[in-house]
């Protein structure tokens, strides 16, 4: 996203670099304009999931593997497009991430409130 939000300031002309400059920016504060409101910490590893086949995340219907290479070569019209379908499925996303924090909140509260109220035990547990 940060990539297409560059490529369209270029196009309007508020960005006068080439994407190959300004990419050490973009990847290294989330965005060509400075940080972003969602960093990653820069000593958290990172490791890409196994995708056994193509098309399976939604994420893969938007952009190809190539996508990159024909980024100069896509009409705006084309981009700001990509860059609404990216912009809800990111919205999607953190949703599902949201229910899924909020089902594993509601289960650790679950979990402690068992052994708070003497329902469950350690010991009964290591014995089995």
């Amino acid at each position: 996203m940060d990539l297409l939000a560059f490529e369209l300031r270029r196009r309007s002309g508020e960005e006068t670099r080439t994407l190959i400059e300004a990419l050490p920016d973009i990847l290294s504060d989330g965005s060509a304009d400075g940080p972003s409101h969602f960093l990653v910490p820069k000593s958290l590893p990172v490791e890409l999931p196994d995708v056994p086949f193509e098309g399976r995340r939604p994420i893969d219907k938007v952009l190809g593997d190539d996508f990159l290479t024909h980024l100069p070569d896509l009409e705006t019209p084309e981009l700001e497009k990509i860059q609404l379908i990216l912009t809800e499925a990111e919205a999607r996303i953190s949703e599902q991430r949201r229910n899924v924090y909020d089902v594993l909140e509601q289960l650790t509260g679950e979990v402690a409130r068992r052994y708070r109220d003497g329902l469950a035990s350690v010991n009964e547990l290591l014995e089995q």
